[in-house]
């Protein structure tokens, strides 16, 4: 399979393929999931055989992934929250607002740094920043920060394990099993102080 997508894309224009290095990160961010890591390794397999340059390549999935987290993060900092507390926005509880914020509150902008490293709740994170009103500026530099060292990797992959692409598929599978467990625990850490220290108050 992986060696059908590769030759499809091998046979593109570059100009195309650039254009798809542009789009899929946008749209990862936008409508996960989607393999647009995957793609982004495949990417950085065009770069061994010259279709593309490494330059370009990072530059454009690293704007892609900028311009889909500054559009959730601009859709998040023009929601209301004193609507999502009155329990007006029925896509967002009052409980995920509160946790954003805590986790927010706790790990500042370590979280944005990291957001592209965090599968699965990229799109979570850039939202929630702009409802919890992070600071612009330096929520556009760690983002952009994080974007590029995401992508950097993965052309990593691509370019030196352009002969083994179910290497590559079987670390990501395996980096995103690890993160969500990790993620998992967190989550049900948190839960239950939160829940012990309500226990508390009563």
């Amino acid at each position: 399979m992986f060696e059908e997508i590769l030759n499809s894309m091998s046979t593109f224009n570059p100009l195309w393929v650039y254009v798809v290095l542009l789009v899929i990160p946008f749209v990862e961010n936008i409508f996960p999931p989607s393999p647009s890591d995957f793609i982004v390794v495949l990417g950085g397999t065009l770069i061994v055989t010259n279709t593309v340059d490494f330059i370009p390549s990072l530059v454009l999935t690293t704007i892609g992934s900028e311009i889909g987290f500054l559009t959730l993060y601009f859709l998040g900092s023009q929601t209301d929250k004193r609507l999502v507390r009155k329990g007006k926005v029925k896509f967002i509880s009052v409980e995920a607002l509160d946790t954003a914020e805590a986790w927010f509150t706790k790990y500042g902008f370590f979280i944005i740094l990291f957001n592209r490293f965090i599968p699965g709740l990229r799109s979570v994170i850039s939202f929630f920043a702009g409802l919890s009103e992070l600071e612009f500026k330096k929520t556009l530099i760690l983002s952009t920060i994080s974007a590029v060292l995401w992508n950097l990797i993965l052309l990593g992959l691509g370019i030196f394990f352009a002969e083994n692409l179910q290497f590559v598929d079987y670390i990501l599978r395996t980096y995103t099993t690890v993160v969500f467990t990790l993620l998992g625990l967190a989550v049900a850490v948190f839960l239950l102080k939160y829940l012990i220290s309500k226990r508390k108050v009563k």
